[in-house]
């Protein structure tokens, strides 16, 4: 019989287990973990409101600090913080040691994470915010730890075996922490009404960004818009269409006022003796437009509808106000399809 031993280097040996047997642990992990969460989630209570209340708060920076695997979870939680409206950064435990501390001001808060809540290299931070009256947040497993003690608020986190089965490798606790910094995130997002477009401020590029875009930020406006008068000969709108490279030409009243638009079909259909009508004779009445400060998206999803390559911009305050137009090449190149 062979052996179901497999050598990899040297005299080391490891089994061959199935397919199957790999997928039952990845599925228990994946559970243990989902029960972790339903835990925390349960045990959501005051200090939770508390510490979201003084992040909300705070006139400064939010200070997210934590050692270890503990320490690329606060690093997530500092960018989640700061792309939703709440300035924060991550300071190392070390470099803060060595000089880091400095960035920290009473105006400031510190969010420190730690499973134990005994980490020593924690020990100059803690010290740091408790001389210099620095609010500081903690989240830890274990209730009278030095880190839960000293904080000015401590969200214990239910006390839950790691995944592995030995209780050594860092799993169920640091998905419960970056769980628990989401859930501080959007909390304070949700009350604090952070609109998609203050989100998009923080991320201008990447499709995210793109779709959060605003007809605003990439229509043509002024010399560029194909425009003519109501009354304007045939031949001219003809020569406005080709110079501008729309396809289109806006045709606008006395007053400035968009009052309908010609496109090819309306050429096509004017075909006899086109060169001896104006432009209010050929022209579509009451176009579609949208306003400047709608999204791309928005934008894009009418011309799917309608059927068509460009929109006219108008004002959000007033209809009347022709701001710019905006075709489906500059969506597509900003990334919105």
């Amino acid at each position: 019989m062979e052996s179901t031993e497999t050598k990899l280097t040297g005299e080391s040996t490891v089994s061959d287990p199935s397919s199957h047997h790999i997928m039952d642990i990845g599925r228990q992990v994946i559970e243990h973990e989902a029960n972790a969460l339903r835990d925390l989630a349960d045990s959501i209570g005051d200090d939770f409101a508390d510490a979201a209340t003084l992040i909300a708060g705070v006139q400064g920076r939010i200070i997210v600090s934590g050692m270890g695997k503990s320490g690329h979870i606060a690093r997530k939680i500092a960018a989640t913080l700061s792309s939703t409206g709440k300035p924060a950064h991550f300071v190392h435990p070390a470099e803060a040691s060595h000089g880091d501390l400095g960035m920290m001001t009473p105006k400031d808060c510190i969010l420190v994470l730690s499973k134990s809540g005994e980490t020593s290299e924690l020990a100059d931070i803690i010290a740091y915010s408790r001389h210099f009256s620095i609010p500081m947040i903690a989240v830890a497993n274990v209730a009278d730890s030095t880190l839960m003690q000293e904080a000015d608020i401590g969200i214990l986190l239910p006390s839950v075996d790691e995944a592995c089965g030995e209780n050594i490798v860092p799993s169920t606790s640091t998905a419960m922490m970056l769980a628990l910094g989401d859930a501080l995130a959007i909390a304070l997002m949700k009350h604090q009404q952070f609109t998609p477009a203050r989100f998009r401020e923080f991320h201008p590029g990447g499709s995210l960004g793109a779709k959060l875009a605003r007809v605003g930020d990439l229509m043509h406006t002024g010399d560029e818009l194909p425009l003519i008068e109501d009354d304007a000969a045939m031949s001219d709108a003809l020569l406005v269409m080709t110079k501008k490279g729309f396809g289109v030409a806006g045709i606008c009243n006395s007053s400035g006022a968009l009052v309908g638009i010609i496109t090819d079909g309306d050429l096509r259909r004017h075909m006899d003796g086109l060169l001896t009508l104006q432009a209010r004779d050929v022209m579509t009445r009451d176009p579609f437009t949208i306003t400047s400060d709608s999204l791309v998206a928005e934008a894009v999803g009418l011309m799917n509808i309608h059927k068509v390559t460009c929109l006219f911009a108008v004002h959000p305050d007033d209809p009347t106000r022709l701001e710019g137009i905006l075709h489906i090449h500059d969506c597509l190149r900003a990334g919105v399809e």
